[in-house]
């Protein structure tokens, strides 16, 4: 299946997956799909995340009967780019959230980017 926005892609299954109450969620993987995850594995919007051949199983957390991932938000689109400058970078709910950057130095949550003084194209918010 050929998709014109796997990150959204990426995002809609996990939102959908923890909707459904589902324990994990497969999604055919890629370098910035495995960027991405452990980014939302490290800030604890998901439980764990294994590459299994050519997709990414997702473990899902969940506190109570809801996911800890709230709500995410595709930023950069194929038909229209956003980037920003370090000084740019958007805080996300006011702090509760993350911004994840796809930079000349990977793929770097916002904060991260800050610190080392680099933007890039805002692909989505996470909250």
């Amino acid at each position: 299946m050929l998709l014109s926005d796997p990150i959204s892609d990426m995002l809609a299954r996990i939102r959908n997956a923890q909707k459904a109450l589902h324990k994990d969620v497969l999604i055919p993987a890629s370098r910035m799909k495995e960027s991405i995850a452990a980014i939302l594995k490290e800030h604890g919007f998901i439980q764990d995340y294994v590459e299994e051949d050519r997709n990414i199983r997702v473990s899902l957390k969940y506190v109570s009967s809801k996911g800890s991932l709230a709500g995410s938000r595709k930023v950069s689109k194929p038909g229209l780019r956003i980037y920003v400058g370090c000084d740019d970078i958007p805080a996300v709910q006011n702090g509760l959230g993350i911004a994840i950057l796809s930079t000349p130095k990977g793929v770097l949550e916002g904060r991260q980017a800050k610190a080392e003084k680099v933007g890039g194209e805002l692909l989505c918010e996470i909250w």
